[in-house]
């Protein structure tokens, strides 16, 4: 799995221009899904985002985790993450997992949000749907996150 992770003030996703997700303070986070991800992938993703420490303390240093603010989170669907361009011009998304393993994955890691005590709101894309983000990025702090690199491989494989 990939995350685009980004701190926010506020993000919203509309389909359609109907929002359908929304956030306040909190984190805005892409996934992508890859083919070999499986929900224990989605868990410790989720648990790694989840803790991440990138709000302020009262000292003004990046000490406190989401789950330490009780922040929100948006997450939207983006299959793009797993874009290959190696070759010309035009992207590629092999990379990607299929849409219905895809879906159930996505899914799975918003629903370890929602379930995760002392968080804010968290809000969902539509996966597979057009959608327009509209978000404040506090910072600028962005991050990308790739399961693989953090050594989250799916249960059983070989790596």
């Amino acid at each position: 799995m990939r995350a685009l992770v980004q701190r926010v003030e506020n993000a919203s996703v509309a389909v359609m221009d109907l929002v359908v997700g929304s956030c306040g303070k909190g984190l805005l986070v892409f996934l992508g899904v890859g083919p070999d991800d499986d929900e224990h992938v989605a868990e410790r993703l989720w648990r790694k985002v989840r803790d991440l420490r990138v709000f302020a303390d009262e000292t003004g240093k990046t000490n406190r985790s989401l789950a330490d603010v009780a922040g929100d989170v948006l997450v939207v669907s983006q299959f793009t993450l797993y874009a290959d361009v190696h070759r010309g011009n035009r992207p590629s998304f092999a990379g990607a997992a299929a849409p219905e393993p895809a879906e159930a994955l996505y899914g799975r890691f918003c629903e370890l949000a929602e379930d995760d005590l002392g968080l804010g709101h968290v809000g969902r894309g539509v996966f597979g749907a057009e959608m327009r983000v509209s978000l404040v990025n506090d910072g600028p702090f962005t991050m990308m996150l790739d399961s693989s690199e953090l050594g989250f491989h799916p249960i059983g494989s070989q790596r």
